[in-house]
């Protein structure tokens, strides 16, 4: 029954459609922007879209949500560049962000992939989970197998969310599901998964049976072991959520028994 609350809970708090707001404020100097909206977790990204016309418009900026303050009802974008659909024989707008302009957020949000340490756990999880499309490991392990990185980084999942428009990254962890946002890698909610782990695939399930390797550099290595790896990615991502500096925290403790 706690599974079974666990999958709820989840398909209720995490699956919502596109958010779409227009921008309130923009500060070039920082970066940022600003939206008014009724609910928005920080963590969330997007992008900002400019119209050109009653059907045109062009995607002028990443976004990612950095603050929201409830009374007011102001969220915090940040920006950056957006070159998820890059072309150099295309010219480059000059277009800059204004008032008006539309903030999309939580898009992929009906996407997901779902890192676990063996077929049983990842089986149990994604078939419980509705609503959602999950995208299989394996494609992520052939991604990783073209940059050859056997042992994942950060940057990897961005790269896929990117190809595969998936927006949503779920890892398990020492009986614990983190919903990540694909993009920023930020935790958007950390939920009791009460599943015992009785074998570990690594880096993660897939029916890849190996991952090619690159000669050197950062993830060229085997993986070695797998909460550490991905402790330390959740780590460097969230250094300030204090409910992930516990569980790390519990995990160490754990481990020196």
């Amino acid at each position: 029954m706690k599974y079974i609350f666990l999958v709820m809970f989840l398909v209720l708090q995490s699956f919502a459609g596109v958010v779409k707001s227009p921008i309130v404020s923009v500060d070039e100097k920082n970066s940022q922007a600003t939206i008014e909206i009724d609910k928005i977790d920080v963590g969330i990204s997007g992008f900002i879209f400019h119209k050109l016309g009653d059907k045109q418009g062009v995607i002028l900026k990443n976004i990612v949500v950095s603050s929201y303050d409830k009374d007011s009802k102001i969220a915090t974008l940040d920006m950056s560049t957006f070159d998820a659909l890059r072309n150099n024989a295309l010219p480059d707008g000059k277009w800059s962000v204004s008032v008006g302009d539309e903030a999309i957020l939580a898009f992929g949000y009906t996407r997901g992939l779902l890192i676990a340490p063996n077929e049983d756990i990842y089986h149990r999880i994604t078939r419980s989970v509705k609503d959602l499309q999950w995208v299989h490991p394996d494609l992520f392990a052939t991604t990783l197998s073209f940059f050859g990185h056997p042992t994942p980084l950060r940057e990897d999942f961005t790269k896929f969310s990117i190809a595969t428009s998936v927006g949503l990254v779920f890892i398990f962890l020492d009986e614990k599901l983190f919903t990540l946002d694909a993009k920023s890698f930020k935790i958007l909610n950390i939920t009791d998964a009460a599943l015992k782990q009785e074998e570990i695939n690594l880096p993660f399930y897939t029916r890849v049976e190996e991952i090619d390797a690159a000669w050197w550099g950062e993830g060229s290595n085997e993986l070695k072991a797998y909460e550490p790896h991905y402790y330390e990615l959740l780590s460097k991502a969230n250094p300030d959520n204090k409910e992930l500096s516990s569980l790390i925290k519990n995990y160490k403790a754990k481990g020196l028994k």
